[in-house]
């Protein structure tokens, strides 16, 4: 009986994602004039890992890419390849097609072929000339032989005694269905002279030329680390018994980690060290990518992590949801009932609550991810991105290990491109005008990201030029925006965000075609977030984000307006407050203005906005709360302030449609739906009555 192996697919595609990942930004760190060693061998095992894993599922373009990589990695890390900066970019290019072929096979369609046709002869060019510089080297040293080409074995020449002939492999809890489908794999490496079957565990005699260390990489797709075992066999050892016994000494698991690591046959040298660099191919560590696999053994724990769907996640972080709101509506049952009749219930109710919250706290935590997920993608584009357009540029990230929901941190992505583009091509200026200010002609540029109460604040800044106010103003009026020289400078930042606003003075293929600012302000939006710009001219320029942890959940305040509730975040609250007549300015017929410290203040009164009857319509006898939205402060006028409350989102487009001023909805204890305003957009109301406003006395002075 046999398995479709493509089950297995999507396990590699995950693995190789990551190892891809890894082997960039090893190779963005590796300084080619003084190469670590332990970063080279980083790079390999991720090389050798994906080679390893591509030809078990017959991905042949991948495989042949990355075994001409692994060559010059593997020739690299033994000091027969001179590194420098071309090198470098060519590894890096190299990734970055890995990547897209990787990504093809996903897709189930063919890598493009002209591609790979380029790749493989720029690996095989750079290869030739290595190995020219190798050849001159000799002929300088007089002919004198390395001690790492002295121990190579020459191609076709029998083996020594003590030699590996083959391996031996022991692999536990392997269900009885599995087992043909993993010796047909098996078989792709060589001949198995014998197998044997105890229960769940396969023991496998397998005469092969490939390394222990291959035939590993591709178990590991299919089994979990801890039952497999791999010994290498000696030809004296495979003459013997039916089994050779399971190696157990510490010696002899060495010399098998060593032995292990051999080259199919007609490698071109032979490796001392590969044992110590590459023990377990896979066991580059997932973040660090260069700790090696400790060496297999029986009885091992179970693998320390899981992979789970995210779609498995959201239903049960959906179903804790309703498990919260149901254990509302039960405690506001309760609340009705005599705590001294009932005071085991309420106890029991009272640590419901507890359980049910600590609950919902553990499962939010599955879905969060560090911001390092997002940041280590930007130094490669700093990289590149600053030698396109010639200047120097450090790269410094701040609060990594910052936590953020996994459906924010995917989305947040695109924005912080478009930011970081942006501060290398307009912010940092060039090496030259920094030196004739008297700046370091490196310019620095900072990602940093850190908690702030329930939100999380993303920075980024730089220390270049400055926005310059006087600039953006005159372009926002050729642009036709509104615009006056009385504008605070947080409103003046805020117009580069204008669809198609651009201060660029041409066009290029990093930006100047006035899109991309908007479409971040937005998406942020989109968020529940708002972004926020800081500019001192000569000193550099702060953009930042304030983002919820999480769009599931939201803590609120819950307000009356009628016989109607309503949660407003509670992020965008600055303050509440009663007002008196002389706080209150009417303009154009029904609006109102508050005067606040000196401040006046938009009003938008919550029972005109949704037609809500039987509200209090009298400002002074209801409340205003004071909310900020886009650098913005302007007053919502309601009945009452309910209480502050967490409350479960729930999509309101999804299960009803798009509500104008609403983002979402929530269930309240009593089964109630609360609606969740949306401040943005109620912000965005205000904006656009006031331009209103001031479009028609401007209007009345043009009549007069």
């Amino acid at each position: 009986m046999s398995i479709d192996i493509t089950e297995f697919y999507q396990t590699f595609f995950e693995e190789a994602a990551e190892l891809l990942a890894e082997m960039e930004q090893q190779l963005l760190a590796l300084d080619p004039d003084e190469p670590d060693t332990e970063q080279l061998h980083a790079i390999f095992r991720a090389a050798h890992s994906i080679k390893g894993g591509a030809g078990t599922f017959g991905f042949t373009v991948l495989q042949e890419t990355t075994h001409l990589l692994e060559n010059l990695l593997d020739r690299a890390r033994h000091g027969d390849l001179q590194l420098d900066r071309a090198t470098i970019d060519i590894f890096l290019e190299t990734k970055d097609m890995l990547s897209d072929q990787l990504e093809a096979y996903r897709q189930q369609t063919e890598p493009d072929a002209e591609a790979f046709a380029r790749i493989c002869q720029v690996l095989k060019t750079l290869a030739e000339e290595g190995s020219e510089q190798a050849a001159v080297a000799a002929a300088a040293d007089n002919g004198e032989v390395s001690a790492h080409a002295a121990e190579a074995p020459q191609g076709g020449s029998e083996s020594e005694p003590g030699q590996p002939e083959g391996l031996q492999l022991i692999l536990h809890k392997v269900p009885a269905e599995s087992a043909d489908a993993l010796l047909e794999e098996l078989a792709l490496f060589g001949e198995i002279s014998e197998q044997k079957r105890d229960g769940e565990t396969l023991r496998v005699m397998l005469a092969t030329q490939n390394s222990g260390d291959d035939v590993r990489a591709v178990l590991g797709f299919v089994l979990n680390e801890d039952q497999i075992e791999i010994q290498p066999i000696q030809a004296d050892a495979a003459a013997d018994s039916e089994l050779a016994p399971a190696v157990q000494s510490e010696e002899v698991a060495a010399s098998a980690a060593a032995a292990s690591s051999a080259e199919p046959a007609g490698a071109n040298a032979a490796r001392p060290d590969t044992g110590a660099a590459e023990g377990g191919t896979r066991g580059a560590d997932a973040k660090g990518g260069e700790k090696p696999r400790p060496a297999p053994r029986a009885g091992a724990s179970e693998s320390s992590s899981l992979r789970v769907s995210i779609e498995k996640i959201d239903q049960i972080i959906n179903l804790v949801g309703e498990l919260v709101i149901t254990q509302s509506m039960l405690e506001q049952g309760a609340g009705e009932l005599d705590p001294v009749v009932h005071g085991k219930l309420m106890s029991g109710m009272n640590q419901l609550q507890r359980n049910a919250r600590d609950l919902q706290e553990a499962v939010m935590s599955v879905r969060m991810m560090p911001m390092d997920y997002v940041f280590s993608r930007f130094p490669r584009l700093v990289r590149d991105l600053a030698a396109k357009l010639g200047k120097e540029v450090e790269l410094e990230t701040v609060g990594k290990s910052t936590e953020l929901d996994k459906s924010l941190i995917e989305r947040i992505i695109d924005p912080l491109t478009h930011l970081v583009r942006n501060s290398l091509d307009h912010g940092i200026e060039s090496p030259e005008k920094r030196a004739a200010a008297g700046k370091p002609t490196a310019g620095r540029l900072t990602l940093a990201a850190q908690h702030q109460g329930g939100n999380i604040l993303i920075e980024i800044s730089d220390d270049g030029a400055g926005l310059s106010r006087d600039r953006i103003l005159a372009k926002a009026a050729q642009s036709g925006l509104s615009v006056s020289e009385s504008m605070s400078d947080d409103e003046v930042w805020q117009l580069i965000f204008a669809p198609g606003f651009s201060t660029a003075d041409q066009v290029t293929d990093v930006s100047g075609r006035g899109v991309g600012m908007d479409v971040v302000k937005r998406n942020i939006q989109q968020m529940g977030g708002h972004v926020d710009i800081v500019s001192n001219p000569g000193q550099g320029t702060s953009i930042r984000i304030v983002l919820p942890l999480t769009l599931a959940i939201l803590d609120g305040m819950s307000v009356r307006v009628g016989d109607e509730i309503y949660i407003l975040p509670l992020s965008a609250i600055m303050e509440s407050m009663q007002v008196s007549e002389e706080h209150i300015n009417t303009v154009t017929g029904s609006e109102r203005l508050l005067f606040v410290r000196g401040e006046y203040l938009p009003l938008v009164e919550l029972h005109r906005v949704f037609d809500i009857p039987g509200a209090e319509q009298d400002v002074t006898r209801g409340i205003v709360i004071i909310v900020q939205s886009e650098g913005r402060h302007f007053g919502l006028l309601v009945d009452q302030l309910i209480g502050q409350h967490q409350v479960v989102v729930k999509n309101l487009e999804t299960n009803y449609r798009k509500v104008n001023g609403v983002s979402a909805a929530t269930i309240l204890g009593d089964g109630s739906v609360a609606l969740i305003l949306d401040i943005p957009a109620l912000s965005r109301t205000t904006r656009d009555r006031e331009k209103a406003r001031l479009q028609a006395n401007v209007n009345r002075g043009e009549t007069a």
